[in-house]
């Protein structure tokens, strides 16, 4: 079975393509490829699945994370899916395919095709000022669903973004069922960690979670409708609002690999 590894940022994805739906066995397929000692090693693993004739998206997907579960949106993905669609000759520069929360836009730039926009449309609110004891000084936290929820907090001082999972992270997981997002603001760029379900760590960058701590930032007056997003990875992200609220984001993409998966008889 053949794989393209993809990384958006430092997050990682093994990428295929299929003419049928999931037929029970992907998400333990997604555990072995993704395991990171005895797989190819990812954070998730995504099958695109081409559109029947006429319809107005090029493809549909599945995605999987590491641990096997599905998501209805990851916004690095996206952006490695839309890229890999176009070197494998299923999309034009410009399309779209169908997830879970709709359609979603894809754009390679014209002078520089590994960096990819997606347009994941309106960031939306679930929940504000919600109180929670923490070690790292946020006064409130908000929910939202950028694809996927998140929960958003902001920290005073760049020390405090955490680097590693913690106990109090893997509780407001669960207790929320969402990722849990932490900003910065700086002068001229918001630095950000997610600590990822699916992946129950905190990954080197999180698209959708780039884009629910810049709705909030914007929502705060804390940054302008075009801003600089800078995850653990250091890779930049650039996210803007545009006339109809959808947030676009953008940034490089890098084919890793094409690697072959043995399957068990």
């Amino acid at each position: 079975m053949r794989f393209v590894k993809y990384s958006s940022n430092g997050n990682d994805f093994l990428i295929c393509h299929s003419h049928s739906h999931n037929d029970g066995s992907r998400p333990a397929l997604a555990r072995s490829v993704c395991e990171r000692h005895n797989g190819i090693g990812a954070d998730g693993m995504v099958v695109l699945i081409p559109a029947p004739r006429g319809a107005e998206y090029a493809y549909e997907w599945e995605f999987y994370n590491a641990d096997g579960s599905s998501a209805k949106m990851c916004g690095n993905a996206s952006r490695s899916v839309g890229h890999y669609a176009y070197i494998e000759g299923i999309a034009q520069k410009r399309h779209q395919f169908l997830s879970e929360v709709g359609l979603i836009g894809i754009e390679l730039d014209e002078n520089d095709m590994t960096l990819v926009q997606s347009d994941l449309g309106k960031c939306k609110i679930l929940k504000q000022n919600i109180s929670e004891s923490n070690p790292y000084g946020v006064k409130s936290w908000d929910l939202l669903d950028s694809g996927v929820p998140h929960l958003v907090g902001f920290v005073s001082q760049e020390s405090a973004l955490p680097d590693k999972k913690d106990t109090l992270l893997e509780h407001l997981r669960h207790k929320y069922d969402a990722n849990i997002s932490l900003g910065f603001i700086q002068k001229d760029a918001i630095k950000y960690s997610t600590y990822e379900r699916g992946v129950e760590d905190i990954t080197q960058a999180c698209g959708t979670g780039a884009i629910a701590v810049f709705a909030m930032a914007l929502k705060f007056g804390l940054c302008e409708k075009s801003a600089i997003l800078i995850p653990p990875s250091k890779d930049i992200l650039h996210l803007r609002m545009n006339e109809d609220s959808h947030i676009l984001f953008k940034g490089a993409v890098k084919r890793i690999a094409v690697c072959e998966w043995l399957l068990e008889s």
